[in-house]
């Protein structure tokens, strides 16, 4: 049974969804210390923003299949080492969107109006109008900076406000930008002309410090800044002189560049709000992203490719509901492939054919690289690793694609030193249908034997004969045909594991030109 390790406080929902299929043992609190201790027993690891799983923790994971992140943002876990060692990353990219849009909205409405600053005053007896008079966001200009899932869902509440949005994104097309309600600007330009300003992107390089002292000098001294995304956006130091000197009017922040914030300038001041990282924190979320991430888990120690997972190709869940069952078959055929190349394979052809092709095909093309390298390598190979391993190994591969399928609906193709292999599927089953240009039907779904062999009387059953006293059961045969004259594939599925004794003793019969073991499950 796989062992799942919760850390960070995860909501019920989702951990009495893993407990069904696995062992989870639950930590609310956990050192860095204690999780460098204890990860070399788990297969999985659930964090939220509170642990920060480095690089010396993955090192000590050796069993580590997965790790989810309940939330959006996975800054705190180090994706390139993760991707490395063939660990799959996933998080809940819409699990807290809500509860983060409306946190950001709350927060612009409290910074507008000194909300938290009057209810203070009230709770200690006072009674102080003039001092907390704010301003409306009716008729004001709303910068959002990123217009992801959250930026979007603010823009258009502030719409509602009957506030102008205008936005920064460069990822976003202006059609986008258009259907939305907003204009899409320059950093600068929204810098100057924003009356509220909020931030909606990823901790990167290119994003920390994104918005420090020079660039609040560029801004109206009426201001006011929200920053419900990541800590590190916007630099603190800068932003308490900002608030400091009058540069700003405003901010409301709700996360930090170390948590929980201790000793910050920002805590002294009165114009400023501060909330301890609550984007997410509302009942609703919690449940939202522990439940994603628990299926996430599921589907990922289950064999099955998850569509939230950050370190492979994002694939939208109604495609990847419908090339699962392609991704199976082109392992498999990638098996196939390196057990009949008698020399490594260093480059592969890859076509797929059919109306599959509208489809995002990349991660079938890394399926087919899995195949090829898992059982040529020590490494664990998967989904994420595979591109990443086989680019380091100089092993290169072209994919062709064409809506034109002769004789199945959709095929997938792969060929490399002078053998290829087709594959296509029967409903859900793969079936492989040709080796080598000899027509078949195998189910590539336990092991077989290719023997291509001189079409004569006797060699099947002398094969056969030649199994059955190794006590291996044939449980299908399949004998293609070609164009070329005389000449035959058998191919056996077998029930029983072969020895290379075994192999060794079809090879010298002497009607047999080959005999290739692929034992796709050992």
């Amino acid at each position: 049974m796989f062992n799942i390790l919760a850390a960070d406080g995860i909501a019920g929902e989702g951990i009495e969804l893993l407990r069904k299929n696995f062992s989870v043992e639950v930590r609310d609190k956990i050192s860095h210390e204690e999780l460098l201790e204890i990860i070399p027993q788990f297969d999985a690891l659930i964090v939220r923003s509170a642990s920060k799983v480095t690089a010396d923790v993955l090192e000590r994971g050796e069993k580590l299949k997965i790790i989810g992140r309940a939330g959006v943002g996975v800054d705190n876990i180090d994706i390139q080492a993760a991707t490395e060692k063939g660990i799959i990353v996933i998080n809940s990219p819409d699990g807290n969107t809500i509860a983060a849009t409306e946190h950001t909205f709350a927060m612009m409405l409290a910074v507008s109006r000194n909300i938290p600053q009057a209810n203070a005053t009230m709770h200690n007896g006072q009674w102080d109008r003039k001092k907390y008079v704010g301003v409306e966001l009716r008729n004001k200009t709303l910068g959002v900076i990123g217009l992801g899932r959250i930026g979007a869902g603010v823009a258009k509440r502030a719409q509602s406000f009957e506030m102008k949005v205008i936005a920064y994104d460069p990822f976003v097309s202006a059609d986008r930008a258009e259907s939305l309600g907003v204009k899409l600007v320059s950093l600068d330009e929204l810098f100057k002309t924003a009356d509220f300003i909020t931030v909606h992107m990823p901790l990167t390089k290119k994003t920390e410090n994104m918005i420090s002292l020079a660039e609040m000098k560029t801004m109206k001294p009426t201001v006011r800044l929200i920053n419900c995304a990541r800590g590190g956006i916007i630099n603190e130091s800068d932003l308490a002189v900002a608030l400091q000197e009058k540069i700003i009017a405003g901010a409301a922040i709700d996360v930090f560049t170390s948590e929980p914030l201790e000793n910050s300038p920002l805590q002294n001041l009165p114009n400023i709000i501060l909330t301890p990282h609550l984007g997410a924190s509302t009942v609703e979320a919690q449940i939202g992203v522990s439940v994603d991430v628990a299926h996430g888990i599921i589907d990922a120690l289950g064999g099955k490719p998850v569509a939230s997972a950050v370190n492979m190709p994002h694939i939208p869940t109604h495609v990847l509901k419908k090339i699962t069952p392609y991704l199976d078959l082109a392992e498999r055929l990638g098996r196939t492939i390196t057990a009949l190349s008698k020399t490594p394979v260093a480059n592969l052809k890859i076509k797929i054919n059919g109306q599959i092709v509208d489809d995002n095909t990349s991660l079938i093309s890394t399926a087919v690289l899995k195949g090829v390298l898992s059982d040529a390598l020590d490494l664990h190979v998967n989904m994420v690793n595979a591109n990443l391993i086989a680019g380091e190994r100089g092993i290169t591969y072209s994919e062709i694609t064409s809506k034109i399928s002769s004789g199945f609906s959709n095929t997938i193709t792969v060929t490399a030193n002078d053998n290829s292999v087709t594959g296509t599927l029967f409903g859900d089953e793969g079936r492989i249908v040709e080796i080598n240009k000899f027509r078949v039907d195998v189910d590539p779904h336990a092991r077989i034997l290719i023997c291509p062999h001189i079409n004569r009387p006797g060699v099947i059953g002398a094969i056969g004969t030649l199994l059955a006293q190794y006590q291996v059961n044939i449980s299908g045969m399949q004998v293609g045909k070609t164009d070329i004259d005389g000449t035959n594939v058998m191919v056996l599925t077998l029930d029983n594991p072969v020895s290379q004794e075994i192999i060794d003793k079809v090879k010298e019969y002497d009607a047999i030109f080959d005999a290739v073991l692929v034992a796709f499950d050992e």
